[in-house]
C-alpha cells in the first residue's frame, strides 16, 4: 500500500511545479503525442489536459537526448 497517488498537473501550473519544458514546448509534446511518445504522460478530461509527472518524467528518462 505505499504506492503513491499520480501527480496530476493541469497544463497551465506545470511551471509552478518544474522550470522545463517551457508552456510552449508542453504545449508541442501534447500536439505530438500519439507520435512522439508522451501520450501516456496525457490525461484529457473534457478540454482540460493534465500531465502525470512521474510517467512524464520516466519518459524523458528512457528518451535518447533529453533535456539538458
Amino acid at each position: 500500500m505505499g504506492n503513491k497517488p499520480p501527480q496530476f498537473i493541469p497544463v497551465p501550473k506545470w511551471n509552478d511545479h518544474f522550470d522545463w519544458p517551457p508552456p510552449g514546448g508542453l504545449r508541442h509534446l501534447i500536439f505530438h503525442a500519439e507520435t512522439n511518445g508522451f501520450a501516456a504522460a496525457f490525461k484529457r478530461v473534457g478540454r482540460r489536459v493534465l500531465v502525470d509527472a512521474s510517467v512524464f518524467w520516466a519518459i524523458v528518462e528512457n528518451k535518447e537526448g533529453g533535456p539538458a
